[in-house]
């Protein structure tokens, strides 16, 4: 089937309503042959303009969603930290950098800081992920609330980090989650 050249369109500026397409009179025979396959409610009678139908228009809200789910192109990513950080248990720490790892990710240490400082970390024990060698590397009143989420969770210290010989929950790679 070739394309059909177009010489004019009309729209509504409604959503939901027909455009019409003129086309060059060298091809109203092919459109006529193409408008007798289409079901009667989309032919027009006039042989120079085919009747293109659009989609119904979805709700603002549906719309806004599909936009902000095409937008976030790392979904798939952040979903599979996400699953690694929940796998931490209670009393136990992990890195950044061992998150990303286990998650197939392994140069993505800042991804996971970043996803952690979003607000999109509601229920995920964001507590129990610290920087290389234990170190808390938020600041300010967020890293004396995180080392108190963690102390009570029974992780102890060691100076200003903590003590990863202990506490430092192994993870499991990211293949054997499903």
């Amino acid at each position: 089937m070739r394309p059909v050249a177009v010489r004019e369109i009309y729209s509504s500026p409604k959503p939901g309503c027909p455009i019409f397409a003129t086309v060059s009179s060298s091809l109203r025979w092919d459109i006529r042959a193409r408008a007798n396959r289409l079901p009667s409610a989309i032919r027009k009678s006039s042989s120079d303009k085919v009747l293109l139908m659009r989609p119904p228009a979805a709700p603002q809200n549906l719309k806004r969603r599909i936009l902000k789910d095409a937008l976030r192109k790392n979904e798939q990513r952040d979903d599979a930290f996400r699953r690694i950080i929940r796998s931490v248990p209670k009393g136990k720490v992990s890195t950044y950098g061992k998150v990303a790892a286990a998650a197939g990710y392994p140069l993505y240490h800042r991804a996971v800081a970043k996803l952690l400082r979003s607000a999109t970390v509601h229920g995920l024990p964001w507590q129990r992920i610290v920087g290389a060698g234990g170190e808390i590397k938020l600041r300010g009143e967020a890293a004396a609330e995180q080392r108190l989420r963690l102390s009570m969770e029974g992780v102890k210290f060691r100076g200003k980090r903590v003590n990863m010989e202990i506490y430092e929950h192994t993870l499991r790679s990211w293949e054997t989650f499903d």
